[in-house]
C-alpha cells in the first residue's frame, strides 16, 4: 500500500491542484501553458552558462590538472586530517555535481561506505555545494555580472564544511 501511495503522490497532487482550480473558476490549463513557456525561456537563458561550465570541467579533467592540484593540496589536507584520497572529491565538488558523484562513487567502491574515508566523503557530499556551477547558472540567468562577496562566502562555507566533516567523523563516529 505504501509503495503504491509513494508512486501515486505526484499524480494525486496534480489532480488536487486541477480540481481546486476548477472549483475556484480559474483557468488552470492556460496557467499551466504560461508556466511551461516561462520554464522554456529560463532553460534557454541558462543553457549557454551551463554548457560553458560543462566544457570547463571537461577541459580541467582532460588536461590532468586534477593530479597536479591533488599533489599541491595534499599537505594542507594533512594538516586537518583529510585523507589524500578525498582531495579529488574536494576539488571537483565546487565545479561539477555529476563529476563529484562519479568521484564519490569510486571512493565508496574502493574504500567502502563504513570506513573513515567513506564516511568523510559522504559528509562532504552532503554539506558542500557546486559553487561555480551554481554561481554561473543562477547569476548568469538573472544577468548579474558582479557577484561581490558570494564566491568567497561560498568557498569559506565549503572549507568549513570540509573541516567539520573531518572533525565530526573523527570525534563522534570513528572512536
Amino acid at each position: 500500500m505504501l509503495n503504491y501511495l509513494s508512486k501515486s503522490i505526484i499524480p494525486i497532487i496534480f489532480l488536487l491542484i486541477i480540481t481546486y482550480g476548477m472549483f475556484k473558476g480559474r483557468k488552470v490549463y492556460e496557467w499551466f501553458i504560461e508556466g511551461a513557456k516561462d520554464g522554456l525561456k529560463v532553460c534557454l537563458r541558462i543553457f549557454p552558462y551551463l554548457l560553458a561550465m560543462i566544457i570547463a570541467v571537461q577541459i580541467f579533467r582532460e588536461a590532468k590538472l586534477m593530479d597536479l592540484l591533488n599533489n599541491l593540496i595534499a599537505p594542507l589536507g594533512n594538516m586537518i586530517g583529510l585523507p589524500k584520497e578525498l582531495i579529488p572529491l574536494i576539488i571537483i565538488k565546487p565545479l561539477s555535481g555529476s563529476g563529484a558523484i562519479g568521484v564519490f562513487t569510486d571512493i565508496i567502491k574502493n574504500f567502502g561506505p563504513d570506513t573513515k574515508i567513506g564516511l568523510i566523503a559522504s559528509v562532504v557530499m552532503g554539506t558542500t555545494e557546486t559553487i561555480f556551477y551554481t554561481i554561473t547558472v543562477y547569476f548568469g540567468a538573472v544577468k548579474v555580472k558582479k557577484i561581490r562577496h558570494t564566491l568567497w562566502a561560498a568557498i569559506m562555507a565549503d572549507i568549513t564544511a570540509i573541516i567539520m566533516a573531518v572533525l565530526v567523523v573523527n570525534l563522534f563516529i570513528m572512536k
